[in-house]
């Protein structure tokens, strides 16, 4: 990615921890970390952009170099409309994705 659109994707991910109740979720083939806050903070230092406090309970780091791709997706289900931000890298595999509260329903 070149430095703009580096610039983009934090102000993309700070844009999405500014939702109230906002759920980061991280999927691996054997695991998922999920992420709730009201009030993350966002910092970038090389190629890691850190959500969350390194000395807080919780937090993650994003490689901004391995993220080529987000899709924006709307899901219309009975009881709800969620909204999710998936993020990919150059394999296509998803990356970080912000869920709102809503998407718990």
């Amino acid at each position: 990615m070149s430095g703009n659109t580096n610039q983009k994707l934090k102000e993309l991910l700070s844009d999405i921890i500014a939702v109230d109740n906002v759920l980061l979720i991280v999927k691996s083939n054997g695991a998922t970390s999920e992420i709730r806050s009201n009030s993350l903070s966002i910092k970038q230092k090389d190629q890691w952009i850190t959500i969350g406090d390194n000395d807080g309970p919780c937090h993650m780091h994003v490689n901004h170099h391995m993220i080529k791709k987000a899709e924006f997706i709307m899901e219309e289900k009975p009881e709800r409309t969620s909204f999710s931000v998936r993020f990919f890298d150059n394999k296509r595999k998803k990356e970080p994705s912000g869920k709102s509260k809503e998407d718990l329903r």
